[in-house]
């Protein structure tokens, strides 16, 4: 079975002419540093629900939004930060999420939604994780129905804007410098984004417990109570939903990419365990009905991979468009559920304790199913393309 020296097992060849020679190495490197440093943590950080600052540690020299060797542009593309994004799934979705926060949703909001001085400033500082921020758009009562439902609100006051509200889910909140709140405009009615410090006078971080999923990456409730930031922390570029929405399609590849990643992980985890684990008296991986499970794993991972390439490929040349993001997050993430659901069954009882592995991905499923856009959702979004006619409320 042919295997990709960054990504592992790709029977189709999907990713061998996707990225350049330095692009490449740098994703392997990448796998082994996380096999090396990063895996050994994660049953502890599992079990503890807690974010050992080692990963970090380990992933910042490697410098992966701006590897050394590799083209500004491919550095920057929607191929390179997909199989980056690929490559952390396969071992850990919330070491994923993590790193995709500041790379992903926090960069990318910054360089789409800032201005032209605002991103020049600040990107270097995220890059290099000299400043750190993270999304805070869901609110307690307001997830899918964010749109028309937020209830932050912000209010010019002079030169100063006061935020008033609360932001639930919000990833990596309690360690980042900044919080990228969005609120509506109780001059205009439309949304906004402003740079929030988190040692604000106002701002109050709350851890949420009791996860059963993504339990490393730690989620909290921010509140905000008359938090006063000066104009110059309003994004210059987001002043309605309209944008916000522009920068959530570009964003929405990234979690089909984890949801991709993902399955490769759960597939790895049980072809190791079913090589190593005898019943009556051989190892289960010469069971007929353990291989046809296996097989679809592979047929689901394989296929995901197919999308989520030609999804960011699309992009790179240009084409955004919100129908196919949503289907590629909405189909890779159910392939998903289906690709650990078989992983933890071919592992039996041992499929739910964290020493074999697939228990993570079987729980992480969960999540990526439901973050950046329910099944639900992105269907009326795929819906809403196929017939001319929205069903949204």
């Amino acid at each position: 079975m042919p295997v990709d020296a960054a990504i592992g097992l790709d029977p189709f060849g999907i990713a061998a002419d996707r990225l350049s020679p330095a692009a490449h190495a740098t994703l392997q490197q990448l796998r082994e540093t996380l096999e090396r440093d990063v895996q050994p943590l994660l049953a502890d950080a599992w079990e503890t629900a807690s974010m050992p600052d080692g990963i970090l540690d380990a992933l910042i020299p490697l410098e992966l939004m701006s590897p050394a060797g590799v083209d500004e542009i491919e550095a920057g593309s929607s191929m390179f930060a997909g199989f980056r994004n690929y490559v952390l799934a396969r071992t850990d979705v919330s070491v994923a999420t993590l790193y995709n926060a500041q790379a992903g949703l926090f960069r990318t909001l910054v360089a789409r939604g800032g201005s032209a001085a605002q991103a020049a400033e600040l990107d270097p500082l995220i890059r290099s994780f000299a400043v750190t921020g993270t999304f805070a758009l869901t609110e307690p009562e307001h997830g899918s129905d964010i749109a028309g439902g937020m209830a932050t609100t912000a209010e010019r006051v002079g030169g100063e804007w006061v935020i008033r509200g609360e932001k639930r889910w919000i990833g990596a909140a309690a360690a980042s410098d900044l919080l990228a709140v969005f609120a509506r405009d109780r001059a205009d009615g439309q949304v906004k984004a402003f740079l929030v410090p988190r040692t604000a006078d106002g701002v109050i971080v709350s851890p949420i417990d009791g996860k059963i999923a993504l339990r490393p990456m730690q989620n909290a409730v921010v509140a905000l109570a008359d938090v006063r930031v000066p104009d110059s922390a309003r994004l210059a570029r987001i002043s309605s939903w309209h944008d916000v929405s522009a920068v959530l399609g570009a964003l929405r590849s990234d979690v089909a990419w984890i949801a991709t990643g993902l399955q490769a992980g759960a597939l790895e985890a049980a072809i190791a365990y079913v090589r190593r684990r005898e019943q009556f008296g051989r190892p289960i991986g010469g069971f007929q009905l353990v291989q046809e499970k296996l097989a679809r794993m592979l047929g689901n991972l394989t296929a995901s991979l197919a999308m989520v390439v030609q999804l960011s490929a699309r992009q790179d040349a240009g084409e955004y468009r919100d129908e196919s993001s949503a289907l590629a997050k909405l189909q890779t993430a159910r392939m998903a559920r289906e690709t650990v659901a078989l992983g933890r069954e071919v592992a039996g009882g041992n499929g739910l304790l964290l020493e074999h592995d697939v228990a993570r991905f079987f729980a992480d499923a969960e999540a990526v199913y439901t973050y950046e856009g329910t099944h639900e959702v992105n269907s009326l979004i795929v819906g809403r393309a196929l017939t001319g006619a929205s069903a949204f409320v």
